[in-house]
């Protein structure tokens, strides 16, 4: 059977070895398009592109698109066929090919790769596309597996953009999950299964509703990841795979549920959907608010919490089964193990606070209950639902099936206004989510890019806009004045302070008065909608709106900056020149300490491509090239090989930042030096993979490379001095010591097992009698994890029949490891389960298989009750399978 991981590689390297770029998953959250809350389909970041506003990074690309989607929450657990997050599986073309290689390709994959039956495949076609039925025709698809539909027609991702007519690869699960006898392609239940579909993508839809052409012909596919994986696995819903099956089995754990098997319940389907939603949403830094996509969070937590609590649930329980999405998918997306700790904690803050607001808004919803009596009305209004849903964090379905209980209706139609008009609000929030009430008249501008000398005189601005922040997180109103100690948000016009964008991280500096008592401390700078915004906190005296100041960019730490910046220019193409062209930038950070290089590329890098990149950067920076900012037409930029950064959207004038004589050109806004010579130096920390296909470099230059330098250095005098050695003998003494230790560790080896031989001998002679099966249970003190093992090895051989139990105390927590013999796990009988009810005991938790499990515990005081509980269950357990065969006897008699 094929299982998930190998199903998403065969569709990613069938399309790379079709010449397409393979590309990692973007972020939920859209890059510049305010159509869109999330991204909720594998082209929506490709918007740009097949508009062609942005150059795309190759004319074939392949990626698997994290997604969420919350269009039809209702219908999920449902059916097999809706979730709010799922993966969608692409490839596109952008001007290179078109229907014809589509869809033999798609053909291919499903019938060959997949070896799925073609008989139970059906393809569906706009009724006018002519063209897409002779092709299916022509690769072998019987005219009667071909049919029109007037829906196929897709697009556009948003309120505008490019769309065309698709054509849709549809496959007959089989008769059991049929609606009817008359269940037929294009109905709406769980046989005919949708599994891809084909857009061929060449006009364009703009915000009035007109329709024109693009211009080009492109290629937009989307093939459902947990449709598929459902299919190849012959699972009657994607719920029963190993994409919710862990989060499902968890989840019975946490809420006392007695079920076995695969077959699993609407409540436990929309858990497991919505979890993973919000595991994905808060790890791309999206945070539960009352708009925009926090609305989103927060409707999906509460809704899934309300259902918890249906279940049985008490207690806020969705942060316990966070970690397994994340063990599940973060060998696919790592930014889930890198995030974990902050994810986790987003979603217990908002359980505490839902949990909390719940019996609040019970109160309120009694009292709208006992109005609506009063006055003999028979519906709750739409305002109260959603002011239930909105305040309170009630979901519809909850205020829908309380009302029913109380024998009323809720006005779904005057919900589903508010509600639109919540969404209207969420379409619009800007940024981050903070609002703020700025002209739009006001042009601001960044007047930051200066010499050093010029920055450290000072720029003379005004103060256009104070906000409060309260907490980092959520602005407060706008204000006049910001006193001594507060901190906020201000908008200067102009600004030196460069924003946070393209990877570089904002300025740090001063603002301040001409007489120096009025000064604030900029921490932070970056962008909201079109502002550059700086966080401020007051250091003396106060900052007051409309007033005029100096503000000091940190020159030292911008030029730190400017160096990691520089460098990066010049890794991106020394890896182009030693790898190849098919390199390309897929992310970045640039900082004062440290810079980090995220990039296209199919395999780990060796050490001496690495030493080579390396020394191809280093000698360019002592070369000291000239590094000239030219601001000219896109289209000449492009005639000149500037590298166009994927994902980046420019307008129709760009900043061109070209190294000596145009070996390194890229369209860039960050700042940079005068000339490479001022880097420094180069030296790069490491190189890893952070997803399939992307590479990532982490370097050092400058001031941050001699100290990197400078540790690695004293480092080496300290070893030196440890193992009497000189730098050159370094390793080579090294070696010996592990060489030495290796010898002395195999002498210890060998020690404990003689001692646990000896010991075992001592300790069967303690072995009791349990219910006719012999027990050795004992706590121990001074066995590595590898000879308690070894002891517990020497006991179950010695007992022959019967169970171990073994416990002790390891630097202040308690260890349990239980063995059983082959002929008690014949009888029902499991280590696993019985070191399960034993952890518990010393505050802690494990399993392992029927004949070996391990466990560890915070508490080992109480060890011994531990063990003395593994007695109990083991005597219950044995009695329970007795009484069972003595029932069995007696019916055979009878």
């Amino acid at each position: 059977m094929w299982d998930s991981r190998k199903i998403r590689d065969s569709f990613l390297m069938f399309f790379e070895a079709k010449d397409h770029l393979l590309l990692p998953s973007f972020p939920l959250i859209p890059n510049n398009d305010p159509t869109l809350l999330l991204i909720g389909a594998g082209m929506a970041p490709f918007k740009p592109m097949f508009k062609g506003d942005v150059p795309p990074p190759a004319p074939r690309v392949t990626t698997c698109q994290k997604c969420v989607r919350v269009g039809d929450i209702e219908r999920v657990g449902k059916t097999s066929r809706h979730h709010t997050f799922f993966e969608m599986l692409g490839n596109f073309s952008f001007g290179d090919y078109y229907k014809k290689e589509t869809c033999q390709w798609a053909w291919e994959y499903l019938t060959t790769i997949m070896k799925l039956d073609p008989e139970r495949l059906w393809i569906s076609i706009h009724p006018e596309d002519d063209e897409a039925e002779t092709i299916w025709k022509n690769i072998g698809i019987p005219e009667e597996k071909i049919f029109r539909e007037e829906t196929n027609f897709w697009g556009p991702v948003g309120d505008s953009g490019p769309c065309g007519p698709c054509s849709e690869l549809i496959y007959d699960r089989g008769e059991k999950y049929a609606c009817g006898p008359n269940c037929k392609p294009g109905c709406d239940c769980d046989r005919y299964i949708e599994i891809w579909n084909l857009v061929f993508t060449g006009l364009f839809k703009d915000e009035n509703g007109r329709i024109s052409n693009l211009g080009k012909q492109c290629i937009d596919t989307g093939l459902g990841f947990e449709r598929l994986v459902m299919v190849m696995q012959d699972k009657p819903s994607p719920y029963e795979t190993e994409l919710f099956m862990p989060i499902i089995k968890s989840l019975r754990e946490i809420a006392d549920i007695n079920a076995s098997g695969e077959i699993t319940s609407v409540a436990e389907r929309v858990i497991a959907d919505h979890l993973r939603s919000l595991v994905f949403m808060a790890s791309d830094g999206i945070f539960p608010s009352n708009e925009g996509r926090g609305y989103v969070f927060r409707r999906l937590l509460r809704n899934a919490l309300k259902i918890g609590r249906d279940l049985g649930t008490e207690e806020e329980f969705l942060y316990r089964l966070a970690p397994v999405v994340i063990e599940n998918y973060s060998d696919i997306y790592p930014e889930l193990e890198d995030r974990r700790e902050y994810t986790v904690k987003v979603i217990k803050q908002e359980e505490t606070g839902f949990l909390k607001t719940l019996d609040s808004g019970m109160e309120i919803f009694e009292s709208i209950v006992e109005h609506c009596k009063q006055h003999n009305e028979s519906r709750i209004t739409g305002e109260d639902v959603f002011r239930l849903y909105d305040t309170f964090g009630f979901p519809v379905e909850l205020s829908r099936e309380m009302a029913e209980e109380a024998g009323l209706e809720i006005n779904e139609e005057g919900f589903k206004k508010e509600m639109e008009s919540q969404r209207e609000k969420g379409r619009k929030s800007i940024v981050r989510d903070l609002a703020i009430d700025f002209d739009d008249s006001v042009a601001v501008f960044f007047n930051g890019y200066k010499k050093d000398s010029d920055l450290d005189k000072g720029l003379d601005v005004e103060l256009a806009f104070i906000n409060q922040d309260k907490n980092n997180k959520e602005p407060g109103a706008e204000i006049e004045e910001l006193k001594e100690g507060e901190s906020g948000l201000v908008i200067i016009n102009p600004t030196p302070f460069y924003a946070e964008s393209g990877g570089q991280v904002g300025d740090t500096g001063e603002i301040r008065d001409e007489s120096g008592d009025n000064v604030a401390s900029v921490e932070d700078t970056f962008n909201i909608g079109n502002y550059h915004v700086s966080r401020v906190r007051m250091i003396k005296g106060s900052l007051k709106k409309g007033l005029r100041y100096r503000a000091f960019v940190d020159t030292r730490r911008r030029r730190e900056i400017r160096r990691h910046h520089t460098a990066t220019h010049l890794l991106h193409w020394a890896l182009r020149k030693v790898l190849g062209t098919h390199v390309k930038q897929a992310g970045s950070y640039v900082g004062p300490y440290h810079l980090r290089f995220d990039f296209t590329h199919f395999k780990e890098l060796t050490d001496e491509e690495i030493h080579e990149v390396a020394e191809l950067v280093n000698t360019e920076i002592l070369e000291s090239h000239p590094i000239t900012v030219d601001v000219v037409p896109m289209s000449k930029a492009l005639q000149e090989g500037a590298m166009a950064l994927f994902g980046e959207k420019y307008g129709e004038t760009v900043r061109m930042v070209s190294v000596g004589d145009g070996f390194s050109r890229e369209l860039c806004g960050g700042t940079h030096l005068e000339y490479t010579g001022q880097v420094g130096n180069f030296i790069i920390l490491s190189e890893t993979a952070v997803g399939r296909g992307l590479r990532r470099i982490e370097a050092v230059c400058g001031f941050a490379g001699l100290r990197y330098l400078y540790a690695i250095r004293d480092a080496v005098t300290e070893s030196c001095q440890i193992l009497k050695s000189k730098p050159d003998n370094l390793p080579q003494s090294i070696r010996r010591l592990k060489e030495t230790l290796r010898e002395k560790e195999n002498m210890i080896e060998q020690m404990e097992k003689k001692l646990s031989e000896e010991n075992a001998g001592d300790f069967l002679k303690e072995a009791k009698d349990i219910e006719g099966v012999k027990v050795l249970s004992k706590i121990v003190s001074g066995y590595t994890s590898r000879a308690l093992r070894e002891l517990g090895d020497n006991l179950k051989e010695g007992l022959k029949s019967g169970a171990l139990f073994l416990g002790q105390e390891s630097d202040g927590k308690a260890v349990l490891l239980f063995m059983v013999t082959p002929d008690l796990i014949k009888k029902g009988i499991s280590a696993g389960k019985l070191i399960a009810a034993a952890a518990e005991v010393v505050d802690g938790k494990g399993g392992g298989k029927p004949d070996f499990a391990q466990a560890g515990g915070k508490d080992p005081s109480k060890l011994s009750l531990a063990l003395k509980k593994a007695e109990e269950q083991l005597k219950l357990e044995l009695s329970d399978k007795r009484l069972e065969k003595t029932r069995w006897e007696c019916l055979e008699v009878d």
